[in-house]
């Protein structure tokens, strides 16, 4: 994240943006990740369960990551060129309560979000805090596809820190 642990406010909402799933993404993303047929074949698809090409749920949480990482590195960016340091992030611990609500089907505009529910710092780390996010994703009829919870942990500013 390209701001400091102590600059990030529990509630704050990083809106993501959108991204369009057409049935050419989800085909060449399925023939090597998930080759199921309702990810891969019209006709199979349209007799399948969900009635047309839908996306992996896999495929919908790497673009989240994609639309994360790309929303992070613009915001380091405006971060430089104010003359304004940047934040590291170090690893995520990991994510739980991935859910899928509603497949995502070719044509489908999704947008994503990302909201700070919890920050705590570390006794064992000092020069880091631990972020607890809730990350959303929404069709282009409001209703959720997918959400998850996930930890990462974002560089403090020791100067702020000492200063306090």
């Amino acid at each position: 994240m390209s701001f400091y642990f102590e600059e990030i406010e529990i509630g704050e909402v990083l809106d993501l943006g959108d991204f369009k799933f057409t049935a050419e993404l989800i085909k060449s993303y399925s023939e090597i990740y998930d080759p199921l047929p309702f990810h891969l074949d019209e006709e199979a698809a349209r007799n399948g369960p969900f009635g047309a090409i839908a996306a992996s749920g896999w495929q919908v949480s790497a673009i989240w990551m994609h639309c994360m990482c790309r929303t992070l590195h613009q915001l380091a960016e405006d971060r430089l060129s104010l003359g304004e340091p940047v934040a590291k992030m170090g690893p995520s611990p990991g994510f739980k309560n991935m859910r899928w609500l509603k497949p995502v089907l070719a044509g489908d505009v999704i947008s994503y979000e990302c909201e700070i529910t919890n920050k705590r710092t570390t006794n064992s780390r000092p020069e880091w805090g631990i972020l607890f996010i809730h990350n959303r994703a929404k069709n282009q009829h409001g209703e959720m596809v997918m959400e998850f919870d996930g930890i990462v942990f974002v560089e403090r500013n020791i100067v702020l820190k000492e200063g306090n």
